[in-house]
């Protein structure tokens, strides 16, 4: 007589990249109350939290426990993060409307990108259309190139908060006097800036796509 399987299903609240998820918000968390007493700890912290977002994906394809909830989380971890980085160094440089600006573009951009993908009945905001622009199909269907852009973006912030020193300096000084005194680190920004400049286009595009205008129109409306 054949039994009855007693395996129970795993809750997405453990599934193992959620709970990886779980861990990257408590980095954040040391990572920001570190901030001002040590730079160097919160760089290395945020930084692992920031690589550990590539690495729970990779975890929910491989076990196959990729789920919406996992997706949010995701989301709200990263632009959460990113949103108190940027506030913190727009305290720090002048003008700091732009940091500002820069945060008001990325966590409308992404949820914006998000909600219309629940909308369209889509399982993932990276399933982009055949008729979406270009950059956003390299950027979305190739990882490599969305992971240098989102990763140069970041080191472009990180970079900012080290070597920061004075209270409300000029940014533009600041970076170009830090590149002056090391080619690595000349290096390492223009490369920084580079994907920057790559992701801020393709949040613009993701603001500014049809479907998104539609949405904000019934919103307003």
């Amino acid at each position: 007589m054949p039994t009855k399987s007693t395996g129970k299903k795993t809750s997405v609240y453990l599934y193992i990249p959620n709970i990886l998820g779980y861990m990257r918000i408590l980095l954040n968390v040391v990572a920001f109350a570190l901030c001002f007493s040590s730079k160097s700890w919160f760089a290395a912290l945020y930084f692992i939290s920031f690589i550990c977002d590539g690495v729970d994906g990779w975890l929910a394809r491989k076990f196959n426990q990729v789920s919406t909830f996992g997706a949010v989380l995701d989301m709200l971890t990263d632009r959460v993060s990113t949103a108190c980085l940027l506030a913190i160094l727009s305290q720090l440089y002048r003008p700091g409307l732009i940091f500002l600006a820069l945060l008001g573009l990325d966590i409308a951009s992404h949820w914006l990108q998000m909600y219309s993908t629940f909308l369209s009945g889509k399982s993932s905001h990276k399933d982009i259309e055949d008729k979406s622009s270009w950059l956003l199909r390299a950027y979305y269907q190739h990882r490599y190139f969305m992971a240098f852009c989102c990763v140069g973006s970041e080191v472009l912030y990180i970079i900012l908060f080290l070597i920061h020193k004075n209270q409300d300096e000029s940014l533009i000084s600041v970076s170009m006097n830090a590149a002056k005194k090391s080619l690595p680190l000349l290096v390492l920004l223009t490369l920084s800036l580079f994907g920057w400049g790559i992701k801020q286009l393709v949040n613009v595009i993701q603001v500014s796509s049809p479907f998104i205008l539609i949405l904000l129109a019934t919103f307003l409306y």
